[in-house]
């Protein structure tokens, strides 16, 4: 390909244009180029001859520097796009990324783990703690959202909470007849007057304190909203609806609980059978 590579970004900027790209995945696009042909002028090798060689070795590069297995993927489809605009697919053929380590996945609780943590937690007769286990595992709310919630954001009769998140925006979620019941038995006991969680001493009760109380049964409130929004996916509840209940400004935070446990085949011939001329 001829012409210098300030050229070809320019070119390749402008094909994406009539590709119908957004101006911000333009944005994105160019900058990570910028960054790839640094690093390949740095090693005295071009742009706009780049190898399949040069592409695994900026790889390697990346995961060296500590890049996520998602950021390194997202770098290598820029990559993938300027080989497309080049002609030369075939330079991205076959590049390795290492795998995420275990910290990278999501840990939930199965359903017979749940079934032994709510057993536990009932063993322990205190009303208040049976409540805020099952609110935070039958609703995924978080335990800041837990803490702000008045008696007042509770309807028994339609069974539904009100939740406010951190940047005001308030979401609906139905409530399990477990949680009506838990909830119906705490305020029995305690008879709490605004806040719905509240201390022995009738304080509003605090994340850290809500924190500590999951710890005894070995459990933290993240684990308790992985597995909400988990198992509603499982049960093939759309990503949107999901999206909603969890409150999650971005569903691309929800697609992470997509990652099927269905193998690959399976999606393969479930097009193939949807799609093939004899269906």
């Amino acid at each position: 390909m001829q012409g210098s590579s300030g050229t070809t970004i320019d070119q390749f900027l402008t094909w994406l244009e009539h590709e119908g790209k957004s101006s911000n995945t333009i944005s994105t696009y160019h900058q990570e180029l910028k960054k790839y042909e640094n690093w390949l002028q740095q090693n005295h090798r071009a742009l706009i001859d780049i190898t399949q060689r040069d592409v695994q070795d900026y790889i390697l590069f990346l995961e060296d520097k500590g890049k996520s297995p998602i950021t390194t993927d997202k770098i290598l489809g820029v990559i993938r796009t300027f080989a497309k605009y080049l002609k030369r697919p075939d330079i991205t053929f076959d590049i390795k990324i290492k795998q995420g380590s275990k910290k990278d996945e999501i840990e939930t609780l199965t359903k017979e783990e749940c079934e032994a943590l709510l057993s536990e937690v009932r063993e322990s007769e205190n009303e208040r703690n049976i409540a805020i286990v099952y609110m935070l595992l039958h609703t995924g709310i978080r335990v800041s959202e837990l803490c702000a919630l008045n008696i007042a954001d509770i309807d028994f009769e339609t069974k539904q909470v009100r939740v406010s998140d951190t940047h005001g925006d308030q979401r609906i979620i139905p409530l399990s007849d477990e949680v009506v019941h838990s909830l119906s038995d705490y305020m029995d006991a305690i008879q709490p007057q605004e806040a719905l969680f509240v201390s022995k001493t009738n304080e509003r009760l605090t994340e850290r304190s809500v924190q500590y109380m999951l710890k005894k049964f070995h459990i933290n409130a993240q684990k308790l909203r992985h597995t909400f929004c988990q198992h509603l996916i499982d049960q093939g509840v759309s990503l949107e609806i999901v999206s909603k209940l969890a409150g999650h400004r971005d569903i691309n935070v929800t697609k992470r609980y997509a990652k099927s446990r269905v193998p690959e085949t399976e999606f393969e011939n479930a097009i193939r059978r949807t799609f093939s001329k004899d269906g």
